[in-house]
């Protein structure tokens, strides 16, 4: 497997100065402009698309924020050497003191997350025992599991075990030419809702974000955006915390080794729930937060540590829920992730010195669902699917890769009660063999 090459040539830290045009709202009309560009109005059929006069992907935002925040305060260093926290070990937890408007009605906090040096590959990572038993010159250790948390003064407010993005030089460059791996163009970031944590952000005083990250090895770079909704028809905002139920990950761990040759499992599990209200100009709103956590990581080592298998899944599903002041249920979003992962490494000696022979194989998707109901009945479904399947050999030395083939094999899907989308995308050797999109929804996938 080949590690991303870090040296005073070829990395740094990039200044960029952006310049934006903004039209106002009354000069420009957003939907119009839309319009002009002859949009498809879909309406779903069985196993298709057609068009229709009927309103077409109306809900395409229905699950992001209704209104854009009206503050977003950044959760970051002093950019000195970059505005992420870096953080170097699992006591290493970085922080920011902020005070919050009392007229907050409603706070999320955005979290941005890269993984780099030992940990750049940490859902592989064998336990130390594994290294130290066989004297193995590596520091990429500490086992597999990794999870971001945050916390507002020291104390557990969200946690996030991030889509395991592979760089554009991780573990075959020749995969990721022209295509580049998920993410790795544009990081993830996961949102924390911290709207039942109101209560006690709002009295007027400095409040101490923290981000770090869970069995850490050096290093990963992490912060976040703090969104915040204010409510514009009062000064101060009532708001009290009702429940805080946070109890820890339950982890079964197995391992077992001879040698170079090893097995090692690790599931974990975990449900939490949060809620509070808030007594805004709008009413007496309660937001409760249930979160369940699945985790599975398998490492094996055969052939004397030449072959690697490395098959990881991560299940996360976030219900919120908003109740009125008299206990009616206003709106209920759920949203579904699951990160399934799939590595197989054979590495054999090269027939020159220094060289080796790398065989890899990597599956892995982003799969998506969301979903939201009202008061009103009415109910969206959207499911985002993203895949790759890449596979490939290399002849290398060093950091070098002398020779190989690389193929990759990317699916996008995204469905709603209007329609589908889906793009099929085939690279091989830094070219595109193939690259076909299509409108028509696949019935496994309506029923799924």
């Amino acid at each position: 497997m080949l590690e991303n090459l870090v040296n005073d040539e070829f990395t740094g830290i990039y200044h960029v100065n952006v310049s934006l045009l903004y039209y106002r709202e009354q000069d420009f009309n957003v939907t119009k402009a839309v319009e002009r560009i002859q949009p498809l109005k879909l309406n779903r059929k069985l196993g298709g698309l057609s068009e229709t006069s009927a309103k077409g992907m109306s809900n395409a935002g229905v699950f992001t924020n209704e209104t854009s925040a009206d503050l977003v305060i950044p959760v970051s260093d002093n950019g000195g050497e970059g505005f992420w926290f870096r953080i170097q070990n699992a006591s290493d937890v970085h922080s920011k003191t902020i005070q919050i408007p009392q007229n907050t009605k409603k706070a999320v906090l955005e979290v941005y997350v890269s993984f780099h040096g030992n940990d750049e590959f940490w859902y592989s990572n064998p336990p130390n025992s594994y290294i130290e038993q066989n004297n193995l010159p590596t520091q990429r250790g500490n086992g597999a599991f990794r999870q971001v948390v945050a916390t507002v003064d020291g104390v557990t407010v969200g946690s996030v075990t991030p889509f395991p993005v592979i760089f554009t030089g991780g573990i075959n460059p020749l995969f990721w030419e022209p295509v580049v791996a998920i993410g790795a163009f544009n990081l993830p970031t996961y949102d924390i809702d911290l709207t039942p944590f109101l209560g006690f952000l709002l009295d007027g005083k400095n409040h101490s974000f923290g981000l770090g990250v869970t069995d850490s090895i050096s290093f990963w770079l992490v912060n976040a955006n703090l969104h915040l909704w204010l409510d514009h028809g009062s000064e101060v905002v009532q708001a009290k915390s009702v429940s805080y139920l946070t109890p820890p990950i339950l982890f079964k761990n197995k391992s077992k080794s001879k040698s170079l040759d090893g097995k090692f499992s690790i599931k974990g599990e975990r449900e939490f729930e949060y809620s509070g209200w808030v007594n805004s100009s709008a009413g007496n709103f309660t937001t409760r937060i249930v979160e369940k956590f699945k985790f599975k990581n398998k490492i094996k080592f055969k052939n004397y540590g030449q072959e690697k298998e490395v098959e990881q899944k991560i299940k996360v599903k976030t219900e919120i829920t908003v109740e009125d002041g008299i206990g009616q249920e206003i709106s209920k979003s759920s949203i579904s992730r699951s990160y399934p992962l799939e590595i197989k490494i054979s590495t054999l000696p090269g027939g020159d010195k220094d060289t080796f022979l790398t065989i890899t194989n990597v599956t892995h998707s982003s799969e998506e669902k969301y979903t939201r109901s009202l008061s009103s009945n009415e109910e969206v479904e959207i499911t985002i699917e993203n895949s790759q399947d890449s596979g490939g050999w290399m002849l290398a030395k060093d950091h070098s890769v002398l020779s190989g083939t690389g193929s990759t094999t990317q699916v996008l899907s995204y469905q709603d009660q209007n329609g589908c989308y889906i793009r099929n995308v085939t690279a091989a050797n830094g070219k595109i063999l193939q690259d076909n999109s299509t409108l028509t929804c696949v019935l496994e996938s309506v029923s799924a």
